[in-house]
């Protein structure tokens, strides 16, 4: 019972407060610097990631030292617990954040669509006269790949129809209210391109014939649509048709519910999803048992100095013996934070956008544009590329670099990314191609020719090399599936494999001659 007793009062209270007060301190920030402040970011990242993250940072520096006071198998058995107590505090915090727009949004009725120049900006409106014009229509088609290994192939369609005050109304050149109106329709990305061709035609008309049997003009109020990906997509719309004041541009999305309506359930799921959390997270507990040294250290005040936040920091800190590679992980990490924050995405980046930002594509790379080749092999196409890629380069990076020395590391993977770079321009007419896998490939080559030329110790290289042939063969046969920049992958590899039998027998000789030399000194 003791045990029980010690469990609510030092883990499962804190995780309350912490859960508690982390849902109400985002979602007052949220309301005081984006709602009313108006900062401009992407609403999928106030209302999601941020929401999402977040939580780990109260997690990992409060949470985590009294969840290691129980007595767990493995380091993945403690991970799994804050990684529960995380996801109980994201969901209702996610949901408060739904809850929060809708219900601070507020209801404007006007006559007509040019009143609201002359009211107060809101949310949502109510019109009562009004005619939505299906024939002066603005669309843009767009595609984007998303999943852990970029297997989805979305194709979206957005049509922007004007709102005009009647009838009898035309469309003016300054006209700046639109109705919009999304059709999405998700394939296999594993599927050549004239199946996806085939396949777009065959939605496309679905689209069409969707559209004209729809009455746009019932609806019962509007609500405008935010600072979204959608929102860029309308746009990109209305250039087309030569609305150039897109700034000014208002896109609404049509509701045929009651206003009464709009919250749903929002509220009485954020007080339920963190009641189930919570008690899914005490389930856990009953589970384990304390270490009762470290209880009884904790309970005294005598507190066991927890190294592994920081260690697990370090891999970003650049050191003696591994300074490259935790550069090159900064690099790409504010890379991709700095196209965040210009307001791209999150999870996945537009072609457009990649080539506006460095990405390799021959047509604009053979045509005098050749620092592609390196500036691509810093940009990713999203958060799963970035994340995989980072992995991937820290694991051979921790073994390979106090190795060669940071000059001969640094050289080598800049080598290689353009090597793969250029590779992927000789095999690919087309195609937007980014992030650091090419030059990751090339160390990973580097690496497999010491292994095979035994610069390593026997027990070692045993190990290594089956898990980095692993490796290799999983993201190459990954590649065959679509989607992915294979040309690149083999390019590095076997430029970084070259490399590395050129120069495996050098770095051989100087392992050995340091290896003597502290042998000699002891």
């Amino acid at each position: 019972m003791q045990g029980l007793y010690d469990k609510l009062r030092l883990i499962f209270k804190p995780f309350v407060i912490i859960a508690i007060g982390f849902i109400l301190a985002y979602t007052f920030f949220h309301w005081a610097l984006f709602i009313e402040a108006k900062i401009p970011l992407k609403e999928e990242v106030i209302k999601f990631w941020l929401p999402f993250g977040l939580p780990w940072i109260p997690i990992l520096i409060w949470l985590r030292p009294r969840i290691k006071l129980l007595r767990l198998k493995n380091d993945n058995a403690s991970f799994g617990y804050q990684f529960i107590a995380s996801l109980a505090i994201a969901i209702p915090t996610i949901i408060a954040q739904e809850y929060l727009v809708t219900a601070t949004g507020k209801l404007t009725e006007i006559d007509n669509i040019s009143q609201i120049v002359k009211s107060e900006r809101t949310k949502y409106y109510s019109l009562r006269n009004y005619f939505i014009d299906k024939q002066h229509i603005a669309v843009q088609s767009t595609a984007t790949v998303t999943g852990k290994n970029s297997e989805n192939f979305n194709m979206l369609i957005y049509v922007a129809m004007p709102i005009l005050e009647n009838n009898t109304d035309t469309l003016k050149p300054e006209q700046k209210y639109w109705l919009g109106k999304e059709y999405m329709e998700r394939i296999s990305n594993g599927l050549s391109d004239k199946e996806k061709e085939d396949k777009y035609k065959v939605f496309a008309e679905k689209c069409q014939k969707e559209f004209e049997a729809t009455d746009f003009n019932k609806f019962t109020y509007l609500e405008v649509i935010g600072n979204t990906d959608d929102h860029d997509e309308y746009n990109n719309a209305l250039k087309k048709i030569n609305q150039n004041s897109l700034a000014d541009n208002i896109v609404f999305e049509a509701k045929a519910d009651p206003f009464e309506a709009r919250n749903g359930k929002k509220l009485a799921w954020i007080f339920g999803s963190l009641a189930i959390g919570a008690l899914v997270f005490f389930i856990f507990l009953l589970f384990s048992k304390f270490q009762h040294a470290e209880l009884e250290k904790f309970k005294s005040g005598k507190i066991k100095k927890d190294t592994d936040f920081k260690e697990m920091l370090g891999i970003f800190i650049p050191e003696k013996g591994f300074f490259v590679t935790p550069i090159i992980v900064d690099l790409n990490l504010l890379i991709y934070i700095a196209m965040i924050i210009s307001g791209l995405g999150l999870v996945s980046f537009k072609g457009g956008d990649l080539l506006n930002w460095g990405a390799n594509f021959k047509p604009l790379t053979t045509d005098g544009q050749w620092w592609r080749l390196l500036t691509s092999t810093f940009l990713h196409g999203g958060l799963m590329h970035i994340l995989a890629n980072m992995y991937g380069l820290l694991f051979v990076g921790i073994f390979l670099e106090p190795l060669l020395g940071a000059k001969k590391y640094a050289f080598i993977y800049l080598l290689t990314g353009i090597l793969a770079s250029i590779a992927s321009i000789c095999w690919y007419d087309a195609a937007v191609s980014v992030g650091a896998s090419g030059a990751i490939f090339g160390l990973y080559g580097f690496f497999l020719a010491c292994l095979l030329l035994k610069v390593f110790p026997p027990d070692f290289g045993k190990a290594f090399l089956t898990s980095t042939l692993v490796f290799v063969g999983f993201n190459l046969l990954m590649g065959l599936t679509g989607g992915i920049d294979n040309a690149a992958h083999i390019g590095g590899l076997l430029s970084g494999f070259i490399l590395g039998l050129i120069m495996s027998k050098k770095i051989k000789q100087q392992a050995e001659s340091i290896e003597y030399e502290e042998e000699n000194e002891e």
